[in-house]
C-alpha cells in the first residue's frame, strides 16, 4: 500500500483537529450540557409548550394533520 503525501496530511491534520475538538469538549461538558438542558433542540409538536398546544384551534390542527399527511405520502412516494 502507497501512501501520499496528501493523504498523511490529511490523516495527520484530521487527527489534530479532532484532538483539539475533544480536548475543548472536556474543558466546556458542563456548560455544553446545561446548554442543552435549558434549550432543548427543537422537534415540531414534541417540542411545544402546553399553553401553546391548548391555544390551537381544531381548524390549525386539521391543517397541520393535513400537512403532515401530505408529507408523509411524499415522503413513502420518494423513498420507492
Amino acid at each position: 500500500m502507497v501512501v501520499n503525501k496528501d493523504f498523511l496530511m490529511g490523516f495527520v491534520s484530521g487527527t489534530v483537529v479532532g484532538a483539539v475538538g475533544y480536548r475543548l469538549y472536556e474543558q466546556n461538558q458542563g456548560q455544553l450540557s446545561q446548554l442543552i438542558q435549558h434549550n432543548p433542540i427543537s422537534t415540531g409538536l414534541q417540542s411545544m409548550q402546553p399553553s401553546y398546544r391548548q391555544d390551537l384551534s381544531i381548524e390549525d390542527l386539521i391543517s397541520q394533520k393535513e400537512r403532515l399527511e401530505d408529507l408523509i405520502a411524499e415522503k413513502k412516494v420518494t423513498s420507492n
